[in-house]
């Protein structure tokens, strides 16, 4: 960009899966814009996720509709690098309007005109409208009970990148929702001392009859649920795409040589301390599986469809030792333990927004993305419209929505504005028209 303002109808704040997507609707409807993108486009699928990291859904699924994954079968998981390359080249087969490199450090609403003035690591742009992309991973979050020891090494999941990384010593991983499962997972794998911490979770089955966990989510409607069930909100999702996609089963992972606890309470003197929640939380996993085998044999008889029996989906393994006696409280020191993973989840950063779209606990007020904020749209954030919102197909379909609101706002507008035209037509004819001639 030059030192001179840029004029852009419609600026996209980031260009991952959300802004790629945001680029291709706006402009097969024709509206201008420009995505704004601080790093490489997909950046966080780069370097912001551990090496041996998949895609949770298989291929035919976690796409965009207009493009499948080069050299790879419909139900094998990309890697995280296949994911980003993707988007990369999907962004070139719409010649998409990105500019890297470039940091959005401010957006504040002009005053007595309508827009934004848009402060970048490489000039102003004022933007008639603003899709705020930057999606849900943007600051990692480890909670205010890490223990202050600088003797322990303590890492986010987001800074995890291999077994290799980490100093020798036993690990403890707190968070049991897809990342901190796949982590400890590799860890043991790898001949580590794992332990697991294990909250309030969903379990679904890989596959079942045949059928990815997708597929059923997809045909019993729970895809396009609009809210979350009552006390569901945080409740975290344990999937997993690796090693061709396995059901995730915690009691299977204890007896593999993973020693689960509750969920992490304090750390004081070196030592930690767990609730004793550990096995109702697996029960409570174990529920929302059942429930869903239930909803889809229910679906395979009511539709007459011909699908293979699945009894082994429905077994589940004797409760090992760790649950049947489960640890209260773990001397890190005495454990061996010389590292503590925090796959504890992400908050959003909006502090660049200076903005009225937001409520009292600094949460977007939107309605499917359109924000309180006229102007102003949010994408790619959870529950944005329904449950899959924040994957990559239904990322590209909340587009779609906000892509048509901004094109009616502007046949709107533009009415107003050949309206104005007219009036200022007629008001020139007027005063260019001769005078009559009195015949009194």
């Amino acid at each position: 960009m030059t030192a001179e303002t840029l004029s852009i109808d419609t600026l996209v704040v980031g260009a991952g899966q959300a802004g790629v997507a945001m680029s291709e609707h706006l402009g097969k409807m024709g509206v201008p814009h420009l995505v704004l993108e601080r790093n490489r486009i997909a950046e966080r699928w780069r370097t912001c996720r551990w090496d041996s990291l998949v895609a949770n859904g298989p291929a035919w699924h976690d796409r965009f509709p207009g493009m499948t994954f080069e050299g790879l079968g419909p139900d094998a998981f990309a890697t995280k690098d296949q994911v980003a390359d993707y988007f990369e080249s999907y962004a070139r087969k719409l010649n998409a309007p990105i500019r890297t490199g470039v940091e959005v450090k401010s957006v504040a609403r002009q005053k007595g005109r309508p827009g934004f003035t848009v402060e970048t690591s490489d000039g102003v742009i004022e933007a008639r409208r603003v899709v705020v992309a930057t999606g849900p991973f943007q600051r990692p979050v480890i909670p205010p009970i890490a223990p202050k020891d600088a003797t322990l090494t303590q890492l986010h999941s987001a800074e995890y990148r291999n077994p290799a990384q980490l100093p020798d010593g036993a690990v403890l991983v707190v968070g049991a929702g897809s990342s901190g499962v796949q982590i400890a997972d590799e860890l043991q794998r790898a001949g580590r001392t794992v332990y697991l911490s294990v909250g309030a979770h969903d379990r679904p089955p890989r596959a079942y009859r045949n059928r990815d966990f997708c597929w059923w989510l997809g045909v019993l409607g729970e895809w396009d649920k609009e809210v979350a069930g009552p006390g569901r909100e945080h409740v975290t999702i344990a999937v997993s795409g690796a090693y061709g996609g396995q059901t995730i089963d915690f009691r299977r992972l204890a007896h593999q040589g993973i020693t689960l606890v509750g969920l992490t309470k304090s750390f004081e003197g070196g030592v930690a301390t767990f609730e004793q929640d550990l096995a109702f939380n697996l029960a409570r996993g174990d529920e929302s599986l059942m429930a869903l085998l239930d909803a889809a044999d229910a679906y395979i008889a009511r539709n007459g469809i011909d699908l293979p029996e699945d009894p082994q989906a429905r077994i589940v393994p004797a409760d090992p030792d760790c649950v049947t006696n489960p640890l209260r409280e773990l001397d890190l020191v005495q454990a061996g333990v010389s590292t503590i993973i925090w796959a504890t989840g992400y908050a959003v950063d909006f502090g660049w927004l200076k903005v009225d779209a937001f409520d009292e606990k600094g949460k977007p007020k939107h309605q499917r993305g359109v924000s309180a904020e006229p102007g102003v749209y949010f994408l790619g954030l959870p529950w944005l419209s329904r449950r899959g919102s924040s994957f990559i197909w239904g990322v590209w379909h909340d587009a779609r929505h906000i892509a048509d609101h901004i094109v009616t706002q502007r046949k709107y507008l533009e009415y107003r504005d050949a309206s104005q035209r007219a009036h200022e037509h007629a008001s020139t004819d007027a005063a260019n028209a001769p005078l009559a001639e009195s015949h009194e």
